[in-house]
């Protein structure tokens, strides 16, 4: 069994992406935990409520739209840090850059709490729509641990997916990753589990460009197959996004692409305007980024090329440490920026004092400088030549959405000038709901489409039409949010809050026991209680218990009022007078009384000694905790949510250390911490003597919004650089995935029930009987039953035909051929129940009045078992002669290749997907999967004819054992 559900993302004008895959036995699959540009906790709802009994994730791309809740469930779902995760290397530290960007950007992200859970919190909470309260936003530390709880994974690899300790078992359930373009180690998730073969693919893209290899659907980029590989052909579900598949490629394909956008930038650069290019921060900009750092380096020798005067930024708050990342990556790019790399490194090697060596290679920029404070922008836009006139500049700045990031400050300072040019380089799908307001993206590209302000073309030197739309000057409302420092009443609601919160965990989790319980030393029953039930309520009333907060302070539990209902069985522990509970009707941890049992833990030395048991009654406060490790008055790392007194001072050296860091911070901002940019010249942006030091809250806050209308009288364009999948690409690889059920995600109602349609037509005539396939088009919530049909019957084997039969081992599987005759049970049925029939039959015709009145009971037969048995002698000759081999299994050749070198042989790579052994036998795999062994001659004449001889047997015999051969 197989079920699919999206939590976000389906039929959906979000670009958000949450995925549900549920298989046989309870085993959940959560792909994907992605958020939008507003940063709505409800939509994470549905979420929280999956956390407890899920098996393990698996994350897609390093963007917004796939992983920019991840640090939130891992920070506010206690349980979501025990649950294995699964991604490739660079999903793994583009990830970790990007949320330490959005966070540090804007305090969206951090999310509110909600005004009815203040509201039942605290008495004191003030009657208003909503409270606007903080939630304590995890720092860049806590975000990097986070993500080194990830296990990498490279394309190709099979793996045996580690189960979450609520989770049942996953019966050799086995994930592989593949290249899926898009994003730098974007992925295609291929799940094997029984007979459900999964494929996964949200955002792929099929053509090849500038950095990033196309999908691995026929082989990757420079394959040139033309059949799906086989391990992603014919599976039993195909998730599949939508998105984009009203998109029609441009005819010129990638060079055109580039060449608009060149010729968009040349257009304002000319007239001395500056170019805003919204774009993220951790996947599409290094298309980008590439794209226009080798253009500098080509058109910089052009003396009329009015690039050659523009200046090239990329503006993020983390942006070298993505760069940094990135160029260690080279790997996982298409095989032209690996070649570029090797020649610039053989390059420098040889000419170890020549300057462009390192300068010339992928990602070590010469020209594209990267600004990452507020100050750096300011001057950038301030900067004019010799004659006080503006100089031309090119801005890659985060975010898409403009919602967060730089791209909204340099929008706000260039939009009165109609010389400037804002080019997006994505669709955005409009609101479904007018009552929703857009946001900046949107709204731009709806005057993108309307063009109400008339438009502007001009003519390349290549007679190109360029098209440009004019906003003439109309209003934009601009909404800044700030983090503002809680006081008076707000704190005190606040501290009331976190104090219940922390209660509600402790209480529903361990009970009483807990205050002198070491989280080392306790059995977790609340999480192996939580998987034990399979009832639904029961699952959602334990994960609400279960996800509260845990990184709040612990408060006083004396000075909250728990009802009966909140304290549930610790009621026997935690009130006096109280001996008795009602079990009945229970379920999960109310059963059993709320005792937690304490491992015994051992060293080198014996069992280890908790100083905790040994304190003095006057080291313990009144709940018996210990008051030494209470902070005092002078600490302020674990005040969280406290106001410090007026004749509180702090302690001289927490000053000098509070004085040293941020000396170190603003001479660290002088410095240049990567190679580009230490190599390149000083500029305007390295001069941050005027820079004002933007003051951070750390404690608790409350957001704050000002709006701001602003005239916008800049130029709008757009590019297509989203990379991904058009109509035409969709259209010519569905087919030849040959699915048998296919799955339309991530993509807006219009196009996805367009994009349906077109599968089933080009499914149903692809079919041998001109059936129809099943094509799904969820919405958010909704479960679609995708298991493969299947028909199985049950049969028993004689033990004259068990003692025949030979088993072969493939891949952890038993397989063995039957070549039997089927037999109906008949005799044995009759002997069961003949005796039982025969009575009653004789009952009824003596006296059918009694028979009504006894006792005896119908004994209902069971349905017919066939059996299978020996063939006979006369009939084995006649079968033998229709049976064909068979082999089962999967070969790859780099363990081909690994068993060879292990008996003796030479073994080794020639070419794509062929193996030559001993120099004389060359082993091949076709994209269907047959394996093709060949003796050749060699042209040193290695080898004479015996050897070759066997060569080949030893090879073919060691094929033969790791298949196995049906007959």
């Amino acid at each position: 069994m197989f079920t699919f559900t999206s939590l976000q993302g389906a039929q959906s004008d979000s670009s958000a992406s949450q995925s549900l895959l549920e298989f046989d036995g309870g085993v959940k699959i959560l792909i994907d935990v992605g958020w939008d540009e507003t940063f709505d906790v409800l939509k994470l709802k549905e979420l929280e409520k999956h956390v407890p009994t899920l098996s393990f994730i698996l994350l897609t791309h390093a963007t917004v739209a796939h992983l920019a809740a991840f640090a939130h469930c891992c920070k506010h779902f206690p349980l979501f840090t025990r649950i294995p995760i699964y991604a490739t290397l660079p999903v793994i530290s583009l990830g970790r850059t990007l949320l330490q960007d959005l966070y540090t950007s804007t305090p969206l992200a951090s999310t509110t709490i909600p005004s009815d859970a203040v509201s039942e919190t605290s008495f004191s909470a003030p009657s208003r729509q909503e409270s606007n309260i903080l939630l304590q936003s995890p720092t860049s530390e806590e975000i990097a641990s986070y993500f080194s709880l990830i296990n990498p994974l490279k394309y190709s690899q099979p793996c045996s997916a580690t189960a979450s300790p609520f989770s049942p078992p996953l019966n050799g359930l086995v994930i592989t990753a593949y290249n899926a373009g898009h994003t730098l180690g974007g992925t295609i998730w291929h799940i094997q589990m029984g007979l459900e073969s999964v494929v996964y693919a949200v955002d792929w893209n099929q053509a090849r460009e500038n950095v990033l290899a196309g999908a691995a659907w026929l082989g990757g980029a420079g394959a040139g197959g033309a059949e799906v590989i086989e391990a992603l052909r014919k599976p039993t579900a195909l998730i599949c996004s939508s998105r984009g598949g009203e998109r029609v490629a441009l005819p010129g394909g990638r060079a055109k692409r580039d060449d608009l956008l060149l010729n968009m930038i040349k257009s304002a650069a000319s007239k001395g305007g500056i170019v805003l290019i919204p774009t993220d921060s951790s996947a599409r900009v290094l298309e980008l980024a590439y794209l226009l750092e080798n253009t500098w380096r080509t058109e910089n020798a052009d003396d009329d090329s009015p690039l050659r005067t523009t200046k090239l930024y990329l503006a993020s708050k983390n942006i070298g440490a993505t760069m940094r990342y990135t160029r260690s990556m080279i790997e996982w790019m298409d095989e032209s920026i690996v070649r570029e790399f090797e020649t610039n490194t053989g390059l420098q090697s040889k000419n170890p004092g020549d300057q462009e060596g390192p300068g010339a290679g992928p990602f070590y920029f010469k020209h594209l400088r990267l600004l990452e404070r507020r100050g750096q922008i300011d001057r950038v836009l301030n900067e004019t030549d010799n004659l006080g006139r503006s100089v031309g500049k090119v801005i890659l700045s985060s975010d898409t959405s403009l919602e967060w990031g730089f791209s909204r400050d340099v929008l706000r300072k260039i939009a009165d000038d109609s010389r400037n040019l804002v080019i997006l380089t994505e669709r955005v799908a409009k609101p479904s709901n007018e009552t929703v307001k857009a946001g900046l993206a949107k709204t731009l590209w709806s005057w993108l489409e309307e063009q109400k302000n008339g438009t502007v073309s001009e003519t390349t030197k290549n007679g190109e039409l360029l098209e440009q739309v004019l906003t003439g000057g109309r209003s934009l409302q601009i909404q800044e949010a700030k983090r503002v420092a809680l006081e008076g009443n707000d704190l005190s609601v606040y501290q009331q809050w976190l104090a219940t919160q922390r209660q509600l965990q402790t209480t529903a989790q361990l009970g009483a026991s807990t205050s002198l319980e070491t989280s080392a030393d306790i059995v977790d029953d609340a999480s192996s209680d939580s998987s034990s039930d399979s009832d639904g309520s029961e699952t959602e009333q334990q994960g609400k218990a279960l996800n509260i907060s845990a990184t709040m302070g612990q408060a006083n539990r004396k000075k909250i009022g728990l009802s009966d209902e909140d304290l549930g069985i610790n009621i026997l522990i935690r009130k006096k007078g109280v001996y008795d509970f009602d079990v009945r009707g229970k379920k999960g941890r109310e059963k059993m009384f709320p005792i937690a049992i304490r491992r015994k833990r051992n060293d080198d030395f014996g069992e280890l000694i908790r100083p905790e048991d040994f304190l003095r009654a006057e080291e313990r406060d009144e709940d018996g905790q210990d008051v030494r490790q209470q902070p005092n008055k002078y600490d302020t790392k674990d005040t969280l949510g406290k106001k410090r007194k007026w004749d509180d001072v702090a302690a001289p050296t927490d000053h000098r250390m509070s004085n040293g860091n941020s000396k170190r911070q603003q001479t660290g901002r002088d410095s240049r911490d990567s190679p580009d940019l230490a190599d390149m010249q000083r500029g305007v942006e390295d001069d941050s003597s005027d820079d004002e030091v933007e003051e951070e809250i750390t404690g608790p806050a409350r957001l704050e919004y000002t709006t701001e209308s602003l005239s916008l009288s800049v130029r709008l364009a757009f590019v297509d650089f989203a990379g991904l999948h058009d109509k035409r690409s969709l259209h010519m690889l569905i087919p030849l995935i040959q699915p048998r059920k296919l799955i339309l995600v991530g993509g807006m109602k219009e196009e996805t029930l367009s994009l349906a349609n077109d599968c089933r037509t080009l499914l149903a005539a692809q079919s041998a009987d001109n059936s129809a396939i099943d094509v799904f088009t969820p919405e958010i919530g909704v479960t679609v039953d995708a298991s493969v049909d299947t028909h199985a019957w049950a049969v028993k084997l004689t033990d004259a035909l068990v003692r025949r039969l030979i088993w072969q081992n493939v891949k952890g599987f038993s397989i063995a051929t039957v070549t039997a005759r089927l037999e109906a049970m008949q005799e044995e049925a009759q002997g069961v129940d003949g005796e039982g029939s025969n009575k009653k039959q004789k009952l009824l015709e003596d006296d059918p009045d009694e028979a009504s009145k006894s006792d005896v009971v119908d004994v209902v037969q069971p349905p017919e078992v066939p059996i299978l048995d020996v063939l006979p002698s006369s009939m084995v000759s006649a079968t033998r002669s229709v049976a064909h081999p068979l082999q089962v299994g999967d070969l790859r050749l780099a363990d081909l290749k690994k068993i060879m070198q292990a008996s003796g042989h030479i073994s080794e790579f020639k070419g794509e997907g062929t193996l030559l052994i001993d120099g004389t036998v060359s082993v091949r795999k076709t994209g269907t999967g047959r394996i093709e062994i060949e003796s050749i001659e060699s042209p040193s004449g290695f080898g004479t004819g015996m050897h070759k001889r066997s060569t080949f047997y030893a090879v073919r015999k060691k094929i033969y054992e790791g298949l196995a051969v049906v007959k």
